[in-house]
């Protein structure tokens, strides 16, 4: 059957979704080697580049806000195959069923826009349905399957991707900043060091030589040290709280 057929592809996609922005650099090179159109407009230009970063922490917050609130065993990075102890339906889960994924779009969005590009961010748009649509099913398909009447009478109220938020339940987890830390380090430095990686190929190709712009080298730096220090606690079980 085409459904079980997707799965499948869902289940596969997920073990590999941490390649997705590997599969982009290809396609960022190729649209940062046609020119950025707006810089000519050093001001627009400002604009556009700051609208870029506030798309991406918007994506990091609601991905904050949802790991925050998760116990252990759900919302997490597993690759090996779906997990989930308990089916969340607070907080975050109770304005979109797939609140992580929508925080990963518009992190990525933010990226891609970067490049001013605007059919590899038509490329992306269409990459990133179908990539995600099948985790998607894939994922709902195995809740379905260990959570029964639970999970269709919530999947069956609350929107999958696009947040309804008149729909808001406070989540039955306080807010614990050890979790995010322990979570979100490498999530973190992922979505900077793609950030300057448009920034500085986009000036190679634009100016022909190497440019390394102060503000950026700044998040950078700051990005390094805070995944490095993080890693470090991590492993020392340093950020380790009891059933998050």
């Amino acid at each position: 059957m085409l459904s079980d057929l997707l799965q499948k592809q869902g289940n596969w996609l997920f073990r590999h979704r941490s390649y997705l922005p590997l599969m982009l650099v290809v396609l960022v090179v190729a649209a940062l080697s046609q020119g950025e159109p707006l810089d000519k407009w050093e001001t627009i230009e400002l604009i556009f580049n700051g609208l870029c970063i506030a798309i991406g922490i918007t994506g990091f917050i609601i991905r904050i806000k949802t790991v925050a609130h998760a116990p252990r065993g759900t919302s997490g990075r597993n690759t090996s195959g779906q997990i989930a102890d308990q089916l969340n339906t607070t907080g975050m889960y109770s304005v979109m069923r797939h609140p992580l994924y929508l925080g990963n779009f518009l992190m990525w969005l933010s990226v891609v826009m970067l490049t001013q590009s605007w059919w590899f961010t038509l490329v992306f748009l269409v990459m990133y349905a179908l990539y995600y649509e099948r985790i998607m099913l894939a994922e709902e398909a195995y809740l379905r399957q260990k959570f029964g009447d639970d999970f269709v009478a919530w999947a069956s109220s609350t929107p999958a991707f696009f947040p309804r938020f008149s729909y808001w339940i406070p989540s039955k987890f306080p807010f614990s900043l050890r979790t995010v830390l322990r979570r979100e380090y490498s999530g973190m430095l992922g979505w900077v060091v793609s950030m300057v990686f448009v920034e500085v190929v986009g000036d190679l190709f634009e100016e022909g030589h190497l440019k390394l712009e102060l503000g950026w080298m700044i998040a950078l730096g700051v990005a390094l040290t805070l995944f490095i220090t993080l890693r470090t606690l991590k492993k020392l079980h340093k950020l380790d709280v009891q059933g998050r």
